[in-house]
């Protein structure tokens, strides 16, 4: 890599930690080539040098902001074994996430998405980052389970995606109903757990009602 483009590359992430960092701490409203340039800490010109215009740095920002953060827990996914361990790092996850200032972010983006045209398919494409995850685990764990033949993994982890949006986002107008959401979460979890640990005879018997439930 020549020393030109380690310092375009540079000045690119700089701007891309920029745009998050304004819309975490001042909101989509802030967004501007100004204050992005102010948060990086470059001129305010190499915003449209490098992106062409402040919403195309907003969707690149979104999708770089999302690969980063899905990148951090690739590893606890794959190590996953059953629903109640996935559900217990989505918890981990929302609370790290929390902290980090990552869930003001993505209310921020989907504020945006409603104003900003390019931020929506951006955001979509950062929330299937962690859906592809998702739905790679449950395709997993839920194979030799009574609901193994009657999942639809790639529908699953949407609703289990859509779910922790929704949790994040009430969170900031209810703690406590978030909380009881994400336990009752959990709670699902333990049941198929239970499932898993019935005997082969019982498991059986909970294909056969499945199946007949969903002829009807």
């Amino acid at each position: 890599m020549s020393p030109e483009t380690a310092k375009s590359l540079e000045t690119k992430t700089k701007l891309l930690d920029g745009a998050l960092r304004v819309l975490t701490e001042q909101g989509i409203a802030k967004i501007s080539a100004r204050t992005v340039g102010a948060a990086a800490g470059v001129n305010q010109a190499l915003v449209f040098y490098h992106f062409g215009s402040v919403d195309e740095l907003l969707a690149a920002a979104c999708r770089y902001g999302a690969e980063r953060s899905v990148a951090r827990y690739r590893e606890r996914f794959a190590d996953v074994t059953s629903l109640s361990e996935l559900l217990a790092l989505g918890r981990e996850i929302h609370e790290r996430e929390r902290t980090g200032g990552h869930v003001a972010l993505l209310g921020q983006l989907l504020a945006g998405a409603q104003t900003h045209a390019s931020l929506g398919p951006a955001t979509s494409a950062g929330l299937e980052l962690w859906i592809v995850e998702i739905e790679a685990v449950l395709g997993r764990v839920l194979v030799d389970t009574p609901f193994g033949e009657f999942a639809d993994a790639a529908g699953l982890a949407r609703a289990v995606a859509a779910s922790f949006v929704g949790i994040e986002l009430y969170e900031g107008v209810d703690a406590l109903g978030a909380g009881a959401a994400l336990a009752a979460l959990e709670q699902l979890g333990f049941l198929v757990a239970a499932l898993e640990d019935l005997g082969p005879v019982a498991q059986r018997a909970v294909r056969h009602r499945l199946r007949r439930t969903a002829r009807r």
